[in-house]
């Protein structure tokens, strides 16, 4: 009976609501967007009517463009900015944040990569109507009243014409790379790419145009890369609320996003130092009021990480992801803000004016005074600080004594002539760099070619020696999820792939090493090279690479292509150096002034004529080799040496197992080969002795 009173349980009619319940999420997620783009929009008009930067002209003296082009171009920056910035998060999450599915990307990744072909178009698209609208800014005419051919003569002769028509390829270049590729190697190669493609223009514009382009420009660019990230991959988390991978993913952004943050704090006050003409400005000029609202809220921004890190990250492990999705939302709104305000920074006057009344073309050229001439004390004492060789050389030390401290911490030994060599090549790099004699370097052709061998002989030696690689592998730790790739197995696959086992082919590395000698000095690249700021730094860079991948070769320890016999070394060493020192001699034998286009518009009153300075640096290039070339043929006999060492302690080694088992080894038969073919050739002579005494 009382089984028959109670009620039958039955399940709950669902809610008239239940079935739409992703309808009923996708408000959030539309408030969120609409709110990120008032923020957006709100901070922009507020800070250009701060900094004065809906009144300001590229070219003073000019008509107004009109309101489209007024009102329109900082409206189409933000959005380009706005693109590339989910583009360049969502390729970074989907190859690197995001544990994989074999050697493919896994699902969240792969519709992450499917929405950056979208996007990625977009901002290709955008980029084309920037370079219009900023045609008629410069022109000051409308849109509707520029012709064809000022829009290409200025997206092809202009140097900021220029980076915004390259921008638009590569963004073009991601769009389809994102569609025809699912791999990880596509997913690394597209984000690579869309990180690529955000830097071109801040190489034009006020950095360009401010003094000091060696901190000004490479700041800048240092700064966007590092803030692209940053907001890029926060986006991205939040299109992963409702994944089982986000906890994961937010806690490798989580160290991420605290490096771009470090980034930004440090590329933002060098680049503020620059534009500003001094700290006073920062509460004199409007422009300065913009820099310090930024400040604030880039503070803000690190205090939210910081709430990320302690709060949200916890709560996500323990299956709570709505503490983490309203936070984030809170940053991104930040963020977009952020965004905005630096859109109006870069439409603002700055105190240093970047198109000056009286500018000294000389000044405008170099990015720096021309130097006096020169004495010990301004070669070492008078520094030209280069933030991409800085923050190269401070990542390398850091990296390597951290490698070197894990190692220890562990109870491993690590070499300490390794690490003095590193540091060595490191400090050495520093200083060719940013010291004195990178200034003489833009103006003596002498000075450029020492810095070249440097670059080129000493630095790499020095850092090969460190065998970083190695240290590397051994220091880096490996990833809880096995699907995960993080940085150990990016570099396995990288010193394992076609490209770097092609490159570190003997022949292929000597070939390299050579034509960085002969096709710069002896073509019209080395003057193209030097007149832009981007050209010198991957000109600087290509030595030490070229460099790098020779000695490599030659004596590096690291793991990589099977290393060659030591005879074929030294044979590769000593083609090297006939082509060095044939270099050099075919160098002081010319009369034909090298660049003469840039040598002839930077060289100094002081200096002697080109064609002795160009002497004296062929005179250099013919020298310097000698010692690096002998250090390099020391360190190959002694390997050679270790190397017969080596194979006749193995020999040895399996003589004595050989006695020890009975058995015979390599040794032993080939010494038994060698008995056997004496018997034969002793025996030979009494057997044709006896065919010639018979009869036929």
């Amino acid at each position: 009976m009382s089984a028959a009173r109670q009620p039958t349980p039955t399940r709950p009619a669902p809610p008239a609501n239940r079935r739409p319940e992703r309808l009923r999420r996708l408000p959030a997620g539309r408030t969120l967007v609409v709110l990120a783009v008032l923020a957006g929009l709100g901070v922009l008009l507020l800070a250009l009517l701060v900094g004065n930067g809906l009144n300001a002209t590229t070219i003073s003296g000019l008509p107004d463009p009109g309101p489209l082009t007024v009102y329109g171009l900082p409206l189409v920056r933000l959005l380009l900015d706005v693109l590339a910035t989910l583009t360049v998060g969502l390729a970074v999450t989907a190859a690197f944040l995001l544990p994989g599915d074999g050697p493919s990307v896994s699902a969240p990744g792969y519709l992450l990569l499917r929405r950056v072909t979208g996007l990625a178009a977009g901002w290709a698209a955008t980029a084309l109507v920037l370079i219009v609208l900023t045609v008629s800014d410069l022109l000051g005419a409308p849109p509707s009243g520029l012709g064809v051919a000022a829009v290409v003569s200025f997206a092809t002769s202009i140097s900021q014409g220029q980076s915004l028509l390259l921008q638009a390829g590569l963004a073009a270049a991601v769009a389809v790379l994102s569609w025809v590729g699912v791999s990880r190697t596509a997913a690394a190669a597209t984000a690579g790419l869309a990180m690529v493609a955000v830097l071109p223009p801040a190489f034009t514009g006020h950095a360009a145009g401010a003094g000091n382009h060696q901190i000004a420009v490479t700041s800048l660019a240092l700064h966007v890369l590092a803030a692209t990230v940053w907001v890029g991959g926060l986006a991205a988390l939040l299109m992963l609320r409702r994944s089982a991978m986000l906890a994961e993913a937010a806690a490798r952004y989580s160290r991420l996003a605290l490096a771009c943050c470090l980034g930004v704090a440090v590329s933002g006050v060098a680049n503020a130092w620059v534009r500003l003409c001094g700290w006073d400005q920062l509460w004199q000029s409007r422009y300065g009021w913009l820099v310090l609202g930024k400040a604030g809220a880039l503070l803000l921004l690190g205090g939210l990480g910081a709430a990320h890190r302690r709060r949200t990250l916890p709560a996500l492990r323990a299956g709570r992801p709505g503490v983490f999705a309203r936070l984030a939302a809170g940053e991104l709104v930040l963020f977009a803000g952020t965004v905005g305000l630096a859109v109006a920074l870069s439409r603002s006057p700055t105190p240093v004016p970047t198109d000056p009344v009286e500018a000294d073309p000389l000044v405008e050229l170099l990015g720096f005074t021309p130097p006096a001439p020169p004495t010990p004390a301004r070669l070492f004492g008078d520094p030209l600080p280069d933030m991409f060789f800085l923050t190269v050389c401070l990542l390398g030390v850091a990296g390597y004594l951290t490698g070197v401290w894990r190692l220890r911490r562990a109870g491993h030994r690590w070499p300490p002539s390794r690490t003095a060599s590193w540091l060595a090549g490191m400090v050495l790099l520093a200083a060719i760099t940013d010291l004195g004699i990178a200034r003489y370097a833009y103006v003596l052709f002498s000075a450029h070619m020492i810095q070249h061998m440097v670059l080129s002989m000493a630095v790499p030696i020095l850092l090969v020696g460190g065998a970083p690689v190695t240290l590397a592998l051994r220091a880096l730790r490996r990833p809880t999820d096995p699907q995960v790739h993080g940085a150990r197995e990016w570099l396995l696959l990288l010193i394992h792939s076609r490209p770097l086992r092609l490159l570190t082919h003997p022949l292929v590395a000597l070939g390299v090493y050579t034509v960085s000698l002969y096709g710069l000095y002896f073509s019209d690249l080395l003057g193209t090279l030097m007149r832009y700021h981007l050209g010198h730094l991957a000109m600087l860079t290509h030595f030490v690479v070229a460099g790098y991948l020779l000695f490599w070769v030659l004596i590096g320890v690291d793991p990589g292509r099977p290393r060659p016999a030591p005879p074929l070394l030294v044979i590769i060493h000593f083609a090297a150096m006939m082509a060095h020192g044939f270099f050099g001699l075919i160098l002081l034998q010319s009369t034909t002034v090298i660049a003469p286009d840039w040598y002839t518009a930077v060289h100094p009153d002081w200096a002697s004529s080109l064609l002795d300075d160009q002497r004296l640096g062929a005179g250099i290039a013919w020298a310097f080799g000698e010692i690096p070339a002998a250090v390099v043929m020391m360190v190959l006999l002694r390997q050679w040496i270790r190397a017969d060492q080596r194979e006749q302690a193995r020999l040895d080694r399996a003589a004595d197992r050989a006695d020890a088992t009975g058995e015979e080894d390599d040794l032993a038969r080939y010494n038994a080969f060698l008995r056997a073919a004496a018997q034969d050739d002793a025996a030979s002579p009494a057997r044709r002795t006896g065919e010639a005494a018979s009869p036929t």
